[in-house]
């Protein structure tokens, strides 16, 4: 996440970059007012580029974003709410029951899948899809917030992937209330279904991990953001100029990873913050009043 210049400056870090006689390796260090950043490289040609100045150039310049973030995520996480621990996901999660029981949450196999905090979030995501009002594809159904905030933007379609039962149940009786409206179920993970779909101009991705090794592997110190496994399937099923619609766990802006693997299958984005959310105490999932909205274009 880009350092806010919103946020007070931070004296200038000292800095010292050299190389390490005994093991061969290069090293920085960069001391912040409440933190130290090093840095080792195991290969003296690491970064080398045409010498040791542009060297530091490029790593300082790495460091310093770093340090950018970190002073960041310490400023707002002053608003973060308490959060809860999440249960492990132990069984198949197409047939386990979806729990509407509480009319502002949608639980299934423990996890909390989607709160009615989230509009704000979900009808800019939606209204982004919607861009061209032609065919739309929706990829998670959940208590059908997004769902309706589509049908409000007049498209000629809408298709719906859900792969849970129970949600798909609750996907019909909503279908029902919009007689005259082309909106279609798909039924099943849309690794399995999207291939026969065909093409659309939007696409909205919203989904949640079906099992506990997907939420580890998807979710992890090493994703940039839950929607990347989807970005293929995204860019082979818009038409030119269609768009993929998705908010990210990054709080309120893009990584270089996430940016760089954006730009491996679009042509072009934006990042929208959607601010004042209010997940509450014993939320699961999210923790911040603040979600950035992507739009990835074709």
């Amino acid at each position: 996440m880009p350092h806010r210049s919103r946020f007070c400056p931070v004296p200038p870090p000292s800095f010292r970059a050299g190389t390490n006689s005994i093991a061969g390796s290069v090293h920085m260090r960069r001391t912040f007012t409440d933190f130290t950043v090093e840095v080792d490289m195991k290969r003296p040609d690491f970064l080398r580029a045409k010498g040791n100045g542009q060297r530091n150039l490029l790593l300082g310049r790495a460091v310093a974003e770093f340090a950018a973030d970190l002073r960041h995520l310490d400023a707002i996480q002053q608003v973060f709410v308490d959060g809860a621990s999440r249960p492990l996901i132990r069984s198949d999660w197409s047939s386990s029951g979806a729990d509407y029981s509480d009319s502002s949450q949608l639980l299934i196999e423990g996890q909390q899948v989607m709160q009615d905090w989230e509009h704000p979030l979900m009808h800019k995501l939606a209204v982004n899809a919607c861009e061209s009002k032609g065919d739309i594809l929706e990829v998670g159904f959940g208590m059908g917030i997004s769902a309706g905030y589509v049908q409000e933007c007049g498209v000629r379609s809408h298709t719906i992937i859900e792969i849970n039962e129970g949600v798909a149940e609750r996907f019909a009786a909503w279908r029902a209330s919009r007689a005259g409206s082309d909106i279609r179920l798909a039924f099943g993970a849309w690794q399995d279904v999207i291939g026969g779909l065909g093409q659309f101009d939007g696409i909205l991705y919203d989904t949640y991990p079906t099992n506990e090794d997907e939420f580890v592997k998807t979710l992890g110190p090493k994703e940039v953001t839950l929607a990347a496994n989807f970005f293929p399937a995204a860019a082979a099923h818009l038409k030119p100029g269609g768009i993929f619609s998705y908010y990210t766990n990054e709080i309120d802006s893009l990584s270089r990873a996430h940016q760089r693997l954006l730009l491996e299958h679009f042509s072009s984005f934006k990042v929208e913050l959607v601010t004042g959310l209010q997940p509450p105490a014993d939320c699961t999932y999210w923790w911040a009043d603040r979600m950035a909205a992507v739009t990835a274009y074709k």
